[in-house]
């Protein structure tokens, strides 16, 4: 077939080398429907109720994953203040195990993302599956704990990997299902879902700590962790590109118009090739963001595990007080996300990636220096004022990834490279997970420096500066490094003015 005659026939009428059209297809039947047409109608309508089941799983999902780790600051107070408890060890310990438990999810993504890609795409409910177990024995097992270092153990960790087994198999069969059509909108949905169980989880902790104890409500978290998890997993069946083996998938789909006189082939932009391109990682971009992300994630775990402990602590406000400001915490992330999103992909008023990741960098830290720092005893509107804000800034951060990832395919493109966006994702997510447990870990030795610094200035009776406030109790140093971290968050702004000022001077 020459291009000659490529150009006069319609595309949908040539007829594709390999390809046995069935006679009759496009004819008209006997009872005047045109059968290809009402055979494409069944299979959109199909796919459709498809996609809204693949959505609805996920959106169930994201309680059983992450309803524990963002509402665990109600924990750790109930921890560090029911002396009562059975409980033996360093209880200062138990300020780790939120961090650890959001670090290791992140830090499981990039594998797991690599390994259920392609190679065990024909696994992936299965292995959600095996995750569902997983983090149900991990919560079982903590409600027996006598030790600190056995709920560190439990739900720091094991829980942490049964919920990245059950996420990241999940996630990518959203993203193909989304592949064509209306991605950013079901990535929209599913994360303001997420927020909205760090918005509600605390409340429905609370009241289970208070009624039954930590035991018995780990145990109900199990129940609940195993029924909404089975539920999704079958909604979300993995999308059938992903089935087709690797000889038939690897750049001779049956979807491929051949060139003969060119003898060229193009490749059916849905398939992909076995190995993934790492081609990427020779350029600085990546870790630039790779860092940035590290930093400002390991201040964003910091409220989320003592926000509540300090408001009930140190502001003396109520239990039920503390826990509303952890929900309001999460509250602003259900739109934040959204508009950094909305941010990149603006086509009026185009913003870098660097821009957008600046703005809530330096927003957060601000929120955090101004209004955690100079909360004073009793003052609960400015704890208000910090929750809300850094909720909203900080966790609208991981909304400005899909600029960043647009960012690195024009590069990519521009080198002419293959890039695969699912496992860059995976890598920021390990990026996110990296910040995590290091912002925990960094989280107990503050908070100590804190204490000492503070019974210090108590003994020598120091008065005025900022004893007052809250950079003159424990949590002054993890307020301070709150601050510091997320602002270089956005540290990307840098390199872009450092190149801009280079050419400029040319």
């Amino acid at each position: 077939m020459t291009r000659a005659r490529e150009e006069d026939v319609p595309l949908e009428e040539l007829t594709v080398p390999g390809r046995v059209e069935e006679t009759g297809s496009r004819d008209i039947g006997e009872d005047g429907i045109n059968t290809d047409a009402a055979s494409s109608s069944r299979q959109r309508a199909e796919s459709g109720r498809k996609r809204a089941c693949v959505l609805a799983g996920s959106a169930i999902l994201q309680m059983p994953i992450w309803g524990f780790a963002m509402s665990y600051g109600v924990f750790q107070e109930y921890y560090s203040g029911n002396e009562q408890s059975a409980l033996h060890g360093k209880r200062d310990l138990t300020g780790i195990i939120g961090t650890t438990s959001n670090g290791v999810i992140y830090l499981a993504m990039p594998f797991l993302f690599a390994l259920f890609t392609r190679r065990w795409a024909r696994r992936r409910q299965a292995a959600a599956l095996c995750g569902t177990v997983l983090t149900c024995l991990s919560f079982l097992l903590s409600s027996f704990s006598t030790e600190v270092w056995h709920l560190v153990a439990t739900q720091g960790v094991m829980a942490a990997l049964g919920c990245a087994l059950i996420y990241s198999p999940t996630t990518l069969s959203l993203g193909e299902w989304f592949n064509t059509s209306h991605r950013a909108v079901a990535y929209g949905v599913v994360l303001s879902c997420k927020n909205i169980v760090g918005s509600t989880c605390p409340f429905l902790f609370r009241a289970l700590l208070t009624i039954c104890g930590a035991p018995t409500t780990l145990r109900i978290w199990a129940g609940l962790t195993a029924a909404m998890s089975i539920l999704a997993i079958f909604l979300i069946p993995t999308h059938p590109s992903s089935l087709v083996p690797y000889h038939e998938n690897t750049g001779s789909s049956n979807n491929d118009l051949n060139d003969n006189d060119n003898n060229e082939t193009t490749t059916n932009p849905g398939t992909r090739s076995r190995e993934i391109p790492w081609s990427f990682l020779h350029h600085r971009t990546i870790y630039i963001y790779l860092i940035a992300i590290t930093l400002q994630s390991s201040g964003y775990g910091i409220p989320q595990t003592y926000l509540t402990t300090y408001a009930h602590e140190v502001t003396a406000l109520s239990q039920t007080s503390a826990t509303l400001l952890l929900t309001l915490f999460n509250i602003p992330g259900i739109a934040s996300s959204a508009f950094f999103g909305y941010l990149s992909d603006n086509k009026h008023m185009q913003l870098s990636a660097t821009t957008v990741t600046f703005i809530s960098a330096l927003s957060s830290a601000l929120s955090a220096f101004l209004f955690w720092g100079l909360t004073s005893r009793g003052s609960m509107a400015l704890l208000v004022l910090f929750s809300m804000t850094f909720g909203c800034f900080a966790g609208g951060y991981s909304g400005t990834w899909g600029g960043i990832i647009n960012e690195l395919e024009r590069e990519a493109a521009a080198y002419n490279e293959a890039i695969d966006t699912g496992m860059l994702y995976g890598l920021l997510n390990g990026a996110r997970g990296i910040g995590y447990v290091s912002g925990g870990l960094a989280g107990v030795p503050l908070l100590k420096a804190g204490a000492t610094a503070a019974a210090r200035t108590a003994a020598t009776g120091g008065k005025g500066g900022l004893r007052g406030f809250g950079y003159g109790t424990s949590y002054g140093p993890l307020i301070v490094f709150t601050g510091l971290s997320t602002v270089f968050g956005g540290w990307g702004v840098l390199w872009k003015g450092k190149g801009l000022w280079r050419r400029l001077r040319m």
